[in-house]
């Protein structure tokens, strides 16, 4: 297959697409068949866990992408030279097991989570959950439909999912002990990328991620704001990779209004 080029030599959105399920396709392929030591829990620094499994598929995906794209950069979780470093104005975006907690205990909730972004804007996502068997990713067979996407609903009349709590400071408690009382329902999957798919396919009516780093949430924002989905970060403004909070979906201004409030 060769190299995909676009005008101008750049490669179009469809041909990039195309390069992602390359890659994914390899590392889940690998995924499937790999044993159980694979998902033995060892602890970063920064106190998160991960598992060769995790180094492996990012590994994996990374080297079809520099073959097929090498022009750009491939920035992932595990790989990262530090996670608040500027990005590339062009690149991959990363996260080979988005829910490793879940991955190691054997539960389904965790992705592949894989991204292109310009500038820091996604503009093209893929998600792929081997345990089950789903893949969603932006382009011409996206389903949903914008208009249906764009209607807001009420957060006491919403399914919000959240992740990213472990952080425990006072604010995120606040923001928490008020949307346990305000929301109708809280559902905690422990993927910040499913938790933007649910959004994106209707699962779920929103959904929070604390503290997000741009390889947990591109694919997912480039899925939502896709199908019409409101996608916002702190002061409610359009979210971008240094806020400390994203909020997506129908309640999404509610919510970045409770969490300026809290």
């Amino acid at each position: 297959m060769p190299e995909p080029h676009g005008r101008q030599g750049r490669p179009a959105l469809h041909e990039l697409l195309a390069v992602a399920e390359e890659a994914v396709d390899e590392a889940v392929g690998w995924l499937s068949s790999a044993g159980a030591e694979w998902s033995a829990t060892r602890f970063k620094a920064s106190g998160e866990e991960v598992t060769d499994a995790d180094v492996e598929v990012e590994a994996r995906v990374t080297r079809v992408l520099e073959a097929r794209t090498p022009e750009i950069p491939v920035v992932g979780e595990e790989s990262a030279a530090a996670p608040d470093a500027p990005l590339p104005s062009r690149c991959w975006l990363l996260d080979p097991i988005d829910g490793t907690m879940n991955f190691t205990r054997g539960a389904p909730m965790y992705a592949v989570s894989l991204a292109y972004a310009e500038n820091g804007v996604p503009l093209l996502g893929l998600v792929h959950a081997p345990s089950l068997g789903r893949r969603w990713s932006t382009g011409p067979a996206a389903t949903g439909s914008m208009a249906e996407a764009a209607v807001a609903c009420q957060l006491r009349r919403a399914v919000v999912g959240v992740s990213g709590t472990g952080s425990g400071s006072a604010h995120t408690r606040r923001f928490l002990n008020r949307l346990q009382n305000e929301a109708y329902r809280l559902r905690m999957q422990g993927s910040m990328a499913l938790d933007l798919v649910g959004v994106a396919e209707g699962w779920l009516d929103a959904c929070v991620c604390i503290a997000p780093k741009p390889w947990d949430v591109a694919a997912g924002v480039a899925l939502c704001r896709e199908r019409g989905y409101a996608v916002l970060g702190a002061e409610g403004r359009a979210f971008s990779f240094d806020s400390p909070v994203l909020v997506a979906g129908g309640a999404a201004r509610a919510l970045a209004d409770l969490w300026e409030g809290s």
